[in-house]
């Protein structure tokens, strides 16, 4: 007995299931060959999301077609109107085979695009989202216009940061490499990334042109490349608009927020933009004279746009290091750089580097808790920003947690390795736990980046002064007085150096040197007191220190740690200093 056929028999007869597998197998062999072929030829991600909308929406009006109509020898024809006696009862398995050789073909182009696309570089092994920015070139070599070249490279590495799902290399790392002939796969190599992104600046008079390139690391080919010809106000444009092209080749998947967040940093006045490009250039050489040039171009970037978050964490960065390389007191710093550091967490209470500034700016007070807090929540909001480590660690040691500011500083080290400050931060916590053989070899590695910088020479003869190895120790304290022109801290640790091995007259000579320095505000009472407690004068030690107790000085706490005040740490007079400035025993 034969009745109406059911619905899904009737689906059955009228191929609906055939034309819905295949349908799907096609789409999807579409979507993957599309996928491997738009990038070779730089078609926009747009055209990709088209076809696939197309697909999806061509699902169900194929099914009502083939609900409907009917393939004849005769042509297409309503399926009512078809004989069904007329059908060959043969059935075909062509379509069958269609499918499968389809299905093959869609997943073999799926693992071939899962493992050799262009954003994967598994021939050596880096990590798949990982990009170092190299320093833009200065094309014309002018002095004055090198700002413009390390402004945007480092603006852009600050801006890239903020995704945390990228390993961005930190500007100090990458700067390494300023001036140097850049091979892409040897930076890929040496820094353990997949993409590296070169470019070169040319300015005359008011106009610009950025030519940049994003190389894959491991096999030296360009994956994009683009010339911006702009007028020298729209830079803060250029910088965005090569952010927003690198997140895409990435094939970064950006949430709204992230995608705010990358140009909320930002002011929308391109002159206060280049004013604060020109203090981060002077910021990054640390020298009393060019942080006193960048303090006046961070407040003309403020003044331009009083909104500008970041131009007041310029000005905060500005006066919390003042006391340490020119030696102007803290009572007169600090309060400032407190200051400008909540008006940039008034602006934008996100932003990591704010809450970096003000937890220095509050362990510089001898605020230690709120130090802390501060630390935490920049690195809650940034764990990839290196400085917010390298403080904190600095923090940790004044607190004596010595374990915890070297986790906070290999940290550090990891995420900006060839970081020439951060490789001697390094070296003071080894010194602090003394541990005198690591430290020097850690501090021998500084040396060997850079033979010019002073302070890689200061830990290099203070980790031999620890191994009693006193003549080199000397020779390389010497050296670095004469690389720091003499700075104040250089002198301390050479007289300090004279005095435990035995040279009386050269200790005595700093000690006048340094209170020449001391009467021009260029000099603190810790750096006599080292001199004097190498000495074994305690007294006068604990007499200077208290000069800097009186005065508040932000650096008073390094003495828990430093090795030239080691010999004074087992006297009552220390305990009491420490209880004064806070330090729980």
């Amino acid at each position: 007995m034969s009745g109406k056929p059911s619905f899904f028999g009737e689906l059955k007869r009228r191929n609906v299931y055939k034309v819905a597998v295949a349908y799907a197998v096609v789409g999807w062999l579409l979507v993957q060959v599309t996928t491997q072929v738009f990038p070779i030829f730089e078609i926009p991600n747009w055209a990709l999301r088209l076809i696939v909308l197309a697909i999806i929406i061509g699902f169900p009006v194929s099914l009502v077609i083939a609900w409907a109509f009917e393939l004849t020898p005769q042509g297409l024809k309503r399926t009512e109107d078809v004989d069904l006696a007329a059908r060959s009862p043969r059935k075909s398995h062509t379509w069958i085979y269609v499918v499968i050789v389809g299905a093959l073909l869609s997943v073999g182009l799926f693992y071939v695009g899962r493992y050799t696309a262009p954003n994967r570089v598994t021939t050596i092994g880096f990590s798949e989202k990982s990009i170092a920015v190299m320093p833009f070139e200065n094309a014309i070599h002018d002095a004055d216009t090198e700002y413009l070249s390390d402004g945007i490279s480092e603006a852009l590495i600050n801006s890239l940061t903020e995704l945390q799902q990228l390993k961005v290399i930190a500007r100090s790392t990458a700067f390494r490499y300023k001036g140097k002939q850049i091979d892409p796969q040897s930076v890929g190599r040496d820094l353990k990334v997949q993409t590296v992104l070169m470019g070169v600046v040319r300015q005359l008079g008011d106009r610009l042109d950025v030519q940049v390139d994003l190389v894959d690391a491991g096999t030296g080919s360009q994956l994009w490349g683009q010339e911006y010809e702009r007028k020298l106000v729209d830079v803060l444009a250029v910088k965005q608009a090569l952010v927003r092209e690198v997140t895409e080749k990435l094939r970064l998947k950006l949430t709204g927020e992230q995608q705010q967040r990358l140009t909320q940093r930002d002011t929308t006045n391109p002159e206060a933009y280049q004013f604060y490009l020109r203090g981060r250039y002077y910021w990054n050489k640390r020298t009393a004279e060019t942080l006193t040039k960048a303090m006046e171009q961070f407040q003309q970037a403020a003044d331009k746009d009083p909104n500008y978050a970041l131009a007041y964490v310029g000005l905060s960065d500005s006066y919390v290091i003042l006391e340490n390389y020119a030696g102007t007191p803290a009572n007169e710093t600090l309060p400032k750089a407190k200051a400008f550091a909540e008006r940039a967490l008034q602006i934008d209470n996100s932003l990591a580097e704010a809450h970096t500034s003000l937890g220095y700016v509050y362990n510089g007070l001898w605020r230690w808790q709120e130090a802390e807090q501060e630390f935490k929540r920049a690195i809650e909001l940034n764990p990839n920003y290196p400085n917010a480590h390298h403080w904190y660690s600095l923090c940790l040691l004044d607190l004596g947690r010595i374990a915890e500011a070297k986790a906070e500083i290999k940290r550090a080290h990891e995420l900006d390795p060839l970081s020439l400050i951060i490789g001697t931060t390094v070296t003071y916590a080894y010194l602090a736990e003394g541990d005198a053989s690591f430290a020097l070899a850690q501090s021998k590695k500084v040396v060997d980046l850079d033979p010019s910088f002073p302070r890689g020479h200061e830990y290099l003869g203070l980790a031999l002064l620890k191994d009693r190895r006193y003549a080199e120790a000397i020779a390389e304290l010497e050296k670095t007085v004469e690389l720091s022109g003499r700075g104040r801290w250089p002198l301390r640790d050479l007289g300090y150096g004279y005095a435990i091995s035995g040279k009386r007259a050269e200790a005595d000579a700093v000690i006048k040197e340094l209170v020449g320095k001391y009467e021009k505000g260029q000099a603190l009472g810790q750096d006599f007191a080292a001199v004097y407690a190498g000495l074994g004068d305690k007294d006068q030690a604990f007499a200077w220190l208290e000069k800097d107790f009186q005065t508040r000085s932000g650096l008073l706490g390094w003495t828990r740690w430093a090795p030239a005040f080691e010999s004074l740490r087992s006297d009552p007079r220390f305990t009491d200093l420490l209880g004064r400035m806070g330090f729980q025993p």
